[in-house]
């Protein structure tokens, strides 16, 4: 399986770390279908050969994902958006 990760360092609240992890997540459903359950301060996302994880710590936020083979024909895409997303919501 093809996959990424990303980490990025944070200086918010936890409150707003998840209000941005949860509109990755709704943004992610939208435009790709997946799934988004939340497990504590981790955000679990399945879809069609896309299984994802964002977590939430005091100091950055991690998201790992694997792509099946189908779906790794669209990591650079699928990586840049979520790059963008925590660019542009998490500081």
């Amino acid at each position: 399986m093809a996959g990424f990760q990303i980490r990025k360092a944070h200086t918010m609240d936890k409150g707003e770390l998840r209000e941005a992890a949860e509109g990755l997540a709704r943004e992610l459903e939208q435009t790709h279908g997946l799934r988004a359950r939340w497990d504590g301060d981790c955000v679990r996302m399945k879809g069609a050969g896309v299984d994802g994880k964002l977590t939430l710590s005091d100091s950055d936020v991690l998201v790992s994902v694997e792509l099946g083979l189908m779906a790794s024909a669209f990591k650079g895409v699928l990586r840049s958006e979520v790059q963008r997303f925590l660019d542009e919501y998490v500081c």
